[in-house]
């Protein structure tokens, strides 16, 4: 198939040094690949942008580090353009690991469909995509959440946090927030039911926890880390409380990695600790869909989006994101569709 553009590409400048500049990045324009045998071209209409990216630019995921030079990892919807795979045919809508850029050749490996009809198409990013399958496999499979539990989340206005709190509630338990900032605390409480979010910014926030949860709460959802998580571990867990290790946002613009909490807290409470970590949950993808799709479709799944436009947007949408500037699910709009939003 000719293309009768080039193909832009994010690619890696500089590995960052604390939070990324936008010129670690760069926007360059490369050719269309043509797909080999087994392989389908698709065109990027939504991309995703991560913070476990940054992760990656440390060299602390188990993935490996990117070099400099090679195109930025990120989750895409795109539409396959031409297809030398017999399970996929021009026109179909998929999520794929294509990178940060506008056409790419992948393999038949982790591309999932994509039914438009079901929700728009940037959900497949979001609430019914990684972080959803995020938040539903931690609350579901690893600690199923009980009836009558209180949870407290952070980063709740956050894909993960939001949808996290959102299936606390459908289980019968109540969900308490974390986030940065009052406009993302409003947002949690007004439209994703918590009972209420604290703006860890603010100075006495952990005063205002132990009066809302004397007792403590049953289980932390952590996606931030650091000194946030130091303080729930230090003062707010309640007897055989569990904490969710999902994310730990707060380190990943961090040279070395910060030293861990007392633990001690975790012995007098008898409570345990658990790493949460997707991949270890794709094969329960198609669960998670058929409990998900009907919440969402009933109104029992609210999310939040910040959507730019044009992949050209990377470097400063990825700057943003690690500065804490954003505000809910990140995703950049690449091309169009006819049957995209």
């Amino acid at each position: 198939m000719k293309i009768n553009e080039p193909n832009l590409q994010v690619r890696v400048r500089r590995l960052p040094e604390g939070i990324p500049r936008e010129d670690d990045l760069e926007v360059v324009a490369a050719a269309v690949p043509e797909p080999k045998a087994g392989e389908i071209l698709c065109r990027t209409i939504y991309l995703a942008v991560d913070p476990y990216v940054r992760s990656r630019l440390s060299g602390r995921h188990f993935d490996g580090t990117p070099k400099v030079g090679s195109v930025m990892i990120g989750r895409t919807v795109s539409e396959v353009l031409e297809s030398k795979n017999p399970r996929h045919k021009p026109g179909d809508l998929v999520c794929v690991e294509s990178g940060m850029q506008a056409y790419a050749a992948v393999g038949p490996e982790d591309v999932l469909p994509v039914d438009p009809t079901v929700a728009p198409l940037s959900t497949a990013l979001g609430v019914l995509g990684m972080p959803g399958l995020t938040a539903w496999s931690g609350l579901c499979v690893l600690d199923p959440i009980r009836a009558g539990e209180t949870i407290l989340i952070s980063a709740a206005s956050g894909a993960v946090g939001a949808t996290a709190g959102q299936i606390a509630r459908i289980k019968g338990a109540r969900a308490i927030g974390l986030a940065g900032s009052a406009e993302k605390c409003a947002w949690a409480t007004e439209h994703a039911g918590f009972a209420a979010c604290f703006n860890y910014k603010e100075r006495d926030w952990s005063g205002r926890l132990a009066r809302l949860c004397p007792e403590g709460v049953d289980v932390y959802f952590d996606n931030a880390g650091g000194e946030v998580l130091n303080t729930i571990v230090r003062s707010h867990l309640a007897q055989g409380a569990r904490i969710l290790i999902c994310g730990l946002i707060s380190q990943y613009n961090l040279k070395d990695p910060p030293p861990g909490p007392n633990l001690g807290p975790i012995v007098s409470k008898r409570a345990k600790i658990m790493g949460l970590v997707v991949y270890d949950f794709e094969d329960r993808r198609d669960d998670f869909l058929r409990d998900a799709i009907p919440w969402f479709q009933a109104g029992r799944l609210h999310y939040k989006e910040e959507i730019s436009e044009g992949l050209a947007q990377a470097p400063r949408v990825f700057r943003r994101l690690m500065s804490g500037e954003n505000f809910g699910k990140t995703i950049i709009k690449v091309g169009a569709h006819a049957r995209a939003p």
